[in-house]
């Protein structure tokens, strides 16, 4: 049966993302490898990406590799995102995620008819920050705003920004898209808005959308765009001196 073109795409890129040779396999399963310089979690951590059936994973030590790849080939695909499931068979000091990993071609992109005037800002602009210094910490982090590396889409309230979007230039000619919308503002559209006009700008600069994300909110606007989601991330900073007694 024929990969589908997106989900091949999306593969590619968290294969390269991993830092040594890895592949999600075609008859489904996982791939655990050891990769310090894996980007598919933070340093020292392992990183697990399921995308469609098939798996991979980045452990930081061997040690690790060896431990994850025995007691996670016991499990299915579909749970080794699950941070309870994990938990219970592995010595977890800490997780980050899991995170549902959605994108759009350029088939599928179902752009938004913007209803506000949708302007541009250089990333880091004063204007942006003082939205993202707006808003609880936890919701700048989850957008990634402060860390955009394209312009800024965003729209207005009288002279605040209320609302913007933009994308972060990944490895693998990837467009990590991030959205971010004023407490006070959100369910009304504008978040739908500015991500169009940054996803369509990706798309023209020949750049792969991605978005990643828990929040159920920021995953409907994604699916509005017409992102697919086709995988999910987990993160796990393991208990070193456990690993070595399960080792």
């Amino acid at each position: 049966m024929a990969v589908d073109p997106l989900l091949k795409q999306a593969r590619g890129v968290w294969e390269t993302l991993a830092a040594v040779p890895v592949s999600f396999s075609l008859a489904g399963g996982l791939d655990v490898v050891t990769s310090p310089a894996s980007q598919l979690a933070p340093p020292s951590w392992a990183g697990i990406v399921v995308l469609g059936d098939s798996a991979i994973v980045t452990a930081p030590t061997d040690t690790a590799m060896q431990v994850l790849r025995r007691i996670l080939a016991m499990m299915p695909t579909s749970s080794l995102t699950s941070p309870d499931t994990v938990r219970a068979v592995l010595p977890v000091n800490e997780v980050l995620g899991p995170a549902v990993l959605g994108y759009v071609s350029r088939d599928g992109f179902r752009p938004v008819t913007a209803d506000r005037r949708i302007e541009r800002l250089a990333p880091g602009h004063q204007d942006l920050m003082t939205l993202v210094k707006s808003v609880p910490p936890e919701d700048a982090d989850e957008s990634g705003m402060d860390e955009i590396t394209s312009a800024a889409f965003v729209v207005r309230k009288g002279t605040d920004v209320v609302a913007a979007a933009g994308f972060q230039a990944w490895p693998a000619a990837v467009a990590h898209l991030c959205v971010l919308t004023a407490p006070g503002e959100r369910g009304r559209g504008l978040a739908r808005q500015v991500a169009s006009a940054a996803v369509a700008q990706a798309l023209a600069d020949g750049l792969l959308p991605q978005w990643r994300a828990r929040p159920m909110a920021s995953r409907n606007v994604a699916r509005a765009l017409g992102f697919r989601e086709l995988g999910s991330q987990l993160s796990l900073r393991l208990n070193q001196e456990e690993l070595r007694l399960e080792h």
